[in-house]
């Protein structure tokens, strides 16, 4: 599994894209433009809001043509930044992982797996994690109970084949694909592989069986209001 998905994707929201852990240009689709493999939303059978995520680079290539190694496309409402009492917010959310070999850290001090629909779960569920924290905890509470659960989905993205995932057939770009899925008390998770690209998504209140995945052909479908 990819290294770099552990460490950037834990406190992933909706906002600013991100590019090598530095904040990105004024133009939000600039890193999501950059890129050297496909975008994948939901396909048109959604017909709510979309919106872009965050887009960021995982080796030492920031800045540089092809740079971004993945990026979410978000569906529905805003996952909330803070807790809200009775946060009932519906989304779901797309998350693109670049196929890519072993390669050199960031700081050139190790060397990163090739990713796998195991970063594109760990991906997915760190996303999670961070739109649907339980309020009730104070600060304190609240980081350690986000280092117990990353380290669960740590695991259990490492696991695909184990009990944790259960199987589930998706469209995407109209053909079946078989992804791995898993719900818990604060969504649902899933991963699996498309074309040129690796794929999860999660999501709460949109029901993930009706989901169908596609290419997204003009990533200006993502900017409108």
């Amino acid at each position: 599994m990819d290294a770099t998905s552990q460490a950037g994707g834990a406190t992933a929201t909706a906002g600013a894209p991100v590019v090598g852990g530095q904040a990105g240009p004024a133009d939000p689709l600039v890193p999501y433009l950059s890129a050297d493999f496909p975008w994948y939303g939901l396909d048109d059978g959604w017909t709510g809001r979309r919106y872009l995520m965050q887009a960021g680079a995982g080796g030492p290539r920031a800045g540089a043509a092809g740079s971004v190694d993945y990026g979410s496309l978000g569906h529905g409402e805003e996952p909330a930044r803070q807790y809200e009492p009775r946060d009932m917010r519906r989304f779901a959310v797309v998350v693109t992982v670049a196929r890519r070999d072993s390669r050199r850290s960031a700081d050139n001090t190790g060397t990163l797996e090739a990713t796998s629909a195991s970063s594109a779960a760990w991906l997915a569920g760190s996303g999670l994690l961070g739109a649907t924290w339980p309020g009730q905890l104070d600060r304190a509470l609240r980081q350690d109970w986000m280092d117990q659960q990353s380290a669960l989905a740590w695991d259990l993205a490492d696991d695909l084949d184990g009990p944790g995932w259960s199987t589930l057939s998706l469209p995407v770009n109209g053909l079946p694909q078989p992804f791995r899925y898993r719900e818990s008390e604060y969504g649902w998770v899933l991963a699996g592989e498309a074309p040129g690209v690796l794929l999860g998504a999660y999501g709460r209140g949109v029901s993930a069986y009706g989901a169908g995945f596609a290419t997204v052909p003009d990533l200006a479908a993502y900017t409108r209001p």
